[in-house]
């Protein structure tokens, strides 16, 4: 009992509360999340040393050492590079700039977090359609969309995934394998359309792309020395993503050592005062807000844990799909997709995953609810296409397309982001079925 109310409703409350200032959007989101963390701490739900229990230092390593590793990385110009390069080796014609821009924007999200992707990809864009005269929004849409689907395929492509890989102790590659082949067509069908409804539109004229041509490529390295360094470590660390399982090590642990290898490189025989200098300057680009909005909803949501109250939801989850894993499955991706297109996935996923884990004594155990754990993940990843919100990267975008003059309407972006997120979310439904249930 809390102030004589049960702890199950105060949990809950608070929770509800939280959950509502941030969809509101007028408080920061670590903000938000850490007040909350601190109520649950101050009404008796919790202890502090049982909210520390509650957070996931594993998910927090992880997205640290991912961002001190990209941060360094863009310091490079690598990623412009490959963008400039891949337009040029399609002659830049505007329909082909169009796919490999989508396809460099899926590789480039499945290994670096959508927002970077975005960051990086966008003024390269801005700057080629400019130079071929052709409209922006198309090449704007397709990333975005890109973005989102592309960082579905691995566990460190987007939050979720990082969520339910530590959650679960999932591996680099059982996200490969599971999820890549549905990021595949997904992009294809992607792709497909868009070249479809855009494709003979873009045209240009050859003076035009011949100043596209005329960009030098190896102008955007910036530093070749630093490039050797950043891609030797980043291949090392997805080397030992893919065989973290068999090393017995936690991917939390490899990233940050990576992090902390690659600062090392970066700041080798300089002084104390540019050495402290520049490891400054990477720790202030590592997006904290976001480090400790995970902290504050680590612990608001095992309030909702150790109260009971995602036990229940779980019972009552399972007694509405009568315990059958495919209903479970298609309930699941859908609702997903549905949520996280109206509010920020993470905060979602970060409250189901413990509901689901209380489901899996009445569902078979951990590996018959395999298939509602990749329901969950393809759900709320695809699920971010669905509105202009619906992920950080979708906001990003449109802020930049506004401040270059191709503003984005929230109304404008839904008849291409609706029908995109339902088609996909249909196609994940077929290889659900086709891949656990025939």
């Amino acid at each position: 009992m809390v102030f004589g109310l049960d702890a199950k409703i105060v949990a809950a409350a608070i929770v509800i509360i939280a959950y509502v200032i941030l969809f509101t959007e007028k408080i920061n989101r670590a903000v938000v999340a850490l007040l909350a963390a601190s109520v649950m701490i101050f009404t008796g739900i919790l202890t502090q040393s049982t909210a520390f229990q509650g957070i996931d230092f594993n998910t927090l390593a992880l997205l640290i050492g991912m961002m001190t590793i990209v941060g360094i990385c863009e310091k490079t110009g690598v990623f412009q590079f490959v963008a400039i390069w891949a337009a040029q080796k399609v002659h830049a014609q505007p329909r082909g700039i169009l796919i490999v821009l989508a396809v460099v924007t899926a590789v480039f999200s499945a290994f670096l977090d959508n927002v970077t992707t975005v960051l990086l990809i966008v003024p390269v864009t801005l700057q080629i359609t400019k130079k071929l005269g052709v409209p922006t929004y198309p090449y704007l849409l397709i990333e975005i969309f890109a973005s989102n689907i592309g960082g579905t395929a691995t566990l460190i492509g987007d939050p979720p995934n990082i969520l339910i890989g530590s959650a679960l102790d999932l591996s680099f590659m059982d996200f490969m394998k599971e999820l890549t082949p549905v990021v595949i067509v997904c992009m294809i069908f992607l792709i497909g359309v868009f070249d479809f409804f855009w494709g003979r539109r873009l045209v240009s004229t050859t003076r035009r792309r011949n100043a596209v041509m005329k960009l030098e490529a190896k102008e955007a390295i910036e530093d070749y020395g630093l490039l050797a360094k950043a891609m030797t470590v980043l291949a090392l660390v997805i080397a030992g993503f893919i065989s973290a399982e068999h090393l017995h090590i936690a991917n939390g642990t490899i990233a940050m050592f990576g992090g902390a290898l690659l600062l090392l490189l970066y700041t080798w025989g300089n002084n104390h005062e540019q050495r402290d200098n520049k490891i400054e300057k990477i720790f202030a680009i590592v997006d904290w807000t976001t480090i400790f909005f995970f902290a504050g909803l680590f612990v608001i949501v095992y309030g909702l844990e150790v109260t009971g109250v995602l036990g229940i939801l779980g019972h009552k989850l399972v007694e509405l799909t009568a315990g059958n894993i495919q209903k479970a499955s298609m309930l699941i991706l859908w609702v997903s997709a549905i949520v996280s297109a109206a509010i920020d996935n993470i905060p979602f996923v970060a409250t189901m995953i413990p509901m689901l884990k209380s489901m899996e004594p009445a569902m078979g155990g951990r590996e018959a609810m395999m298939p509602v754990w990749w329901a969950l993940s393809l759900g709320a990843c695809f699920g971010g296409n669905g509105t202009l919100i619906g992920a950080s990267a979708n906001v990003i975008v449109a802020g930049m397309a506004s401040r270059s003059g191709h503003p984005i309407s929230f109304l404008g972006f839904m008849l291409w982001s609706m029908p995109i997120m339902l088609m996909t979310i249909v196609i994940a439904s077929v290889y659900l079925y086709v891949q656990y249930f025939i």
